[in-house]
C-alpha cells in the first residue's frame, strides 16, 4: 500500500526579538507593560514536545487586543533536568524571546528602541525567522 504524506506550509506573520536580562519574568513583564502601555499577563505555561519525546514547559506572558499580539517567553524550560532544551536553541544566550505581530509593532525599530530603554534589559536583538529551525515552536 502506498503511503501518503501530508505537508503543511505555515505562514509566519510574526517577528521575534531576543532579550538578555537578569530580571525575573514577572518583573520584566511589568517593566514592558510600563514602557509600552500594554497589559502582559501570566498565561498557562507553553508546553513543547521535544525531539527526544520529552515535554518541556516555558513561562509565558501574553497581551492581545483587536490588532496586536505581544507575547513574552522564557527561553529556558521550567524543568531543571531539561535545561539544555531551549525554546530557541539556535540562540542560547537569550534569556527571553518576544513574539509580536500587529499594526502598532510594524515599525520594528520603535519597539526595539522602547525595549532598549528598559533598565533591566541588557540587550535586545532581532531574531531572523529565515534561519530559525525552531520557528515551529511558535505555531499555536
Amino acid at each position: 500500500m502506498k503511503k501518503k504524506r501530508l505537508e503543511i506550509e505555515y505562514s509566519y506573520d510574526f517577528e521575534l526579538l531576543g532579550i538578555i536580562s537578569s530580571a525575573k519574568g514577572y518583573k520584566l513583564a511589568w517593566e514592558i507593560n510600563a514602557s509600552l502601555s500594554s497589559r502582559l499577563s501570566k498565561q498557562k505555561d507553553l508546553a513543547i514536545q521535544l525531539k527526544n519525546k520529552q515535554s518541556a514547559t516555558f513561562a509565558h506572558y501574553s497581551f492581545e487586543n483587536e490588532v496586536n499580539v505581544l507575547k513574552l517567553f522564557r527561553n529556558k524550560p521550567n524543568e531543571a533536568e531539561l535545561i539544555k532544551n531551549l525554546l530557541v536553541p539556535e540562540f542560547p544566550h537569550y534569556d527571553y524571546v518576544i513574539l509580536y505581530q500587529g499594526d502598532d509593532y510594524q515599525n520594528n525599530n520603535r519597539l526595539h528602541e522602547l525595549l532598549r530603554n528598559i533598565s533591566t534589559i541588557e540587550l535586545v536583538a532581532f531574531i531572523p525567522l529565515d534561519a530559525l529551525k525552531s520557528k515551529d515552536n511558535f505555531i499555536f
